[in-house]
């Protein structure tokens, strides 16, 4: 009876597990309720989210800072230098589009100039408003002026009779006018602003309005305080003086013997 059991038995195939599973031995009841239960569920697909733009941003940093380093190595060569050739393509350029300068007009110049005066001047101008704090409205401003006068004397005024001389041409006597002080010139190279001070509203009005000419006026009373001191500095005194030494010596070469120059009384 047993070998007929075993006989049967052997005439199904071996059924074999997996890893870890459950095998079902020959005659077990199936339930296919309980495979349900147990399969797992299907998942889902996880989206994520992809921020748009993050590449354009990255791009952009990465550019900037490479445009950074470059500058920073060409300006970094240029100083230890490294290269000694190599120019700064970086460099500030200035380009003049001002056009050709026209000629006006000519006048011939009959003057000598005697003597030169160079004066510097500290210009201190406030502009407030009373009972008005400073710091809210004030205007004041420290301008260094450097200029020069120069004394003329102009021979083209000189009228008939004016040049007297002696039948040998041994002697002369020369009346001229009075010499005359030119228009201050003032040095831009060495003239400069020291010191200005704004109040709140002024520079405020800066902002929204801006006045070319702000400095003119400072220019104006650098001139007139150069031209009052240049009056009392004894320049037209020294100029005659020159003067009369120029005529003494020029006709000397010519012969003349005895140089008198006359100026008028002051």
């Amino acid at each position: 009876m047993a070998d007929k059991e075993e006989s049967k038995t052997s005439e199904y195939p071996e059924v074999t597990s997996g890893a870890g599973g459950w095998s079902p031995e020959i005659g077990d009841p199936v339930d296919p309720r309980a495979d349900k239960r147990t399969a797992p569920a299907p998942r889902e697909p996880v989206v994520v989210p992809v921020k748009q733009g993050g590449g354009v941003t990255r791009g952009l940093f990465w550019l900037v800072a490479t445009i950074g380093l470059v500058i920073a190595l060409v300006l970094g060569a240029k100083t230890i230098g490294l290269f000694p050739g190599l120019t700064n393509p970086f460099a500030e350029q200035q380009t003049d589009r001002s056009g050709p300068a026209l000629l006006k007009s000519v006048q011939d110049l009959n003057q000598f100039v005697a003597a030169e005066g160079n004066f510097q001047v500290i210009v201190d101008v406030q502009k407030d408003r009373k009972y008005i704090p400073d710091f809210l409205l004030n205007e004041r401003i420290l301008f260094v002026a450097a200029g020069s006068v120069e004394v003329y004397v102009d021979f083209a005024s000189i009228g008939q009779g004016a040049v007297k001389e002696s039948e040998d041409r041994r002697t002369a006597e020369i009346n001229l006018p009075a010499p005359q002080l030119r228009p201050v010139r003032i040095d831009n190279d060495h003239s400069y602003v020291f010191e200005e001070e704004r109040g709140i509203f002024n520079r405020i009005g800066d902002a929204f309005s801006s006045d070319p000419n702000r400095l003119q006026e400072v220019y104006k009373l650098a001139e007139q305080k150069i031209g009052d001191a240049a009056k009392d500095a004894g320049l037209q005194k020294r100029a005659e003086d020159n003067t009369r030494k120029m005529l003494q010596q020029f006709l000397a070469a010519l012969g003349y013997t005895s140089v008198t120059v006359n100026f008028p009384a002051p």
